[in-house]
């Protein structure tokens, strides 16, 4: 008698990988400019002066315990004095909670927001770990365009004024993944307006906000509305290795999400909290870090963006970056982007097509770079090369 195989849960059902996983699988091979990750630069992670926290932290054995569900206290404390001067506004320390990166919060966030079907409003294109998680929550999915200002409050309205109620609207607000481009105040008050009017929570992701290069984000939408959620995490500006993010979410939210925690790993891990409190909580250290990341990113971003309009001229448009980590391009003259990968990697060159961040299906001819883990020297042989793909 055969055995058999027990199923898997039917939520699996037409979930697949990430694409852009799988798309540097196959571009990891050293000759190949990689532009296709998403990665902060590892040369600007600051390694020396994390083993020094780390020392500090391994002195006292009590500080290899469990820590709180919610977080490491002095951490916690650490982040609602940064949030309370960046939000313009005093956050309570119990609204204030840490999770294994920001992408664990916005899978709690999930299970504790949405019902099976409800809807989710995202941006398109979106951020792809977005919309692997409300899938994977069985949500009902519906997009918004995006433009130079960010998401377009108008279409949201629209589709408010037909009668849909989103249980969530999910916005990357600064320096969007994979588009580039930042949510405009007036926009911002728009949205924090519609949310109260309607009654839905608005997922601010925050992962880039520090990331500019000429001019600081805009205030938070977070700062408008109790209805707004707001994500961040150190990945960007010390180290994804420290698995340190955190929401900033009124008392009821925090509470339920800190169930759900407890069940999933009872706790984040000591250790790399007290590692990033004590880098955070160094002021006039972190202050000049961040300013050097923002100084090398920017030039190498203002880099790309030359290289592009240099050799490919009215065949595309593209953002202007201002901080974060990305390029979107258009193409003008209709080149399909998944049709041009292969033959860019065979030129020793590597890219996202934008269709992988795209809800509707389009983008086809479009791409999003990353600038941050290569030289200007880099960028500009990768764009010769990417030209080269495109017979330039």
């Amino acid at each position: 008698m055969s055995p058999i195989t027990p199923p898997l849960a039917s939520r699996l059902d037409g979930l697949q990988s990430s694409a852009i996983r799988d798309l540097l699988k196959l571009t990891a091979r050293p000759e190949v400019i990689g532009l296709a990750g998403g990665l902060p630069d590892a040369q600007l992670m600051p390694r020396d002066r994390i083993a020094l926290a780390a020392e500090s932290a391994l002195a006292d054995r009590a500080r290899l315990q469990y820590t709180e569900s919610a977080g490491w206290g002095p951490l916690r404390e650490v982040l609602a004095v940064r949030e309370s001067a960046r939000l313009g506004r005093p956050v309570p320390l119990e609204e204030v909670f840490v999770t294994h990166g920001s992408q664990q919060a916005l899978s709690l966030l999930a299970e504790v927001l949405l019902d099976p079907g409800a809807l989710v409003v995202v941006e398109d294109p979106a951020y792809v770990g977005a919309l692997q998680v409300f899938r994977a929550a069985g949500a009902r999915i519906v997009s918004v365009p995006l433009d130079s200002e960010g998401m377009r409050i108008d279409a949201l309205a629209e589709l408010l004024d037909r009668g849909e109620r989103p249980a969530v609207v999910h916005t990357v607000s600064n320096f969007h993944n994979p588009r580039g481009v930042t949510l405009s105040p007036p926009r911002r008050r728009a949205l924090a307006e519609l949310a109260e009017r309607y009654g839905f929570w608005v997922i601010e992701d925050d992962p880039y906000g520090e990331l500019w290069f000429d001019h600081p984000a805009p205030e938070p939408v977070a700062s408008h509305s109790p209805n707004v959620i707001r994500l961040s995490s150190t990945s960007k500006t010390l180290a994804p290795t420290l698995r340190t993010g955190w929401m900033i979410a009124p008392n009821t939210v925090c509470r339920a999400v800190e169930l759900l925690k407890q069940g999933a790993d009872l706790c984040g891990s000591a250790l790399t909290q007290q590692i990033a409190a004590d880098l955070l909580a160094d002021t006039d250290w972190f202050t000049a870090h961040v300013d050097k990341i923002r100084r090398i990113y920017g030039e190498r971003a203002q880099s790309l963006v030359a290289a592009l309009r240099t050799r490919l001229g009215a065949r595309i448009i593209s953002t202007d970056a201002t901080g974060g980590m990305f390029i979107w391009v258009d193409f003008t003259d209709n080149t399909d982007t998944i049709a041009l990968l292969p033959r860019a990697i065979d030129h020793g060159v590597a890219f996202v097509p934008g269709s992988a961040f795209s809800v509707s299906g389009a983008e086809r001819n479009s791409m999003r770079l990353c600038f941050t883990t290569s030289d200007t020297a880099t960028l500009t042989e990768a764009v010769d090369r990417l030209a080269g793909s495109l017979g330039e």
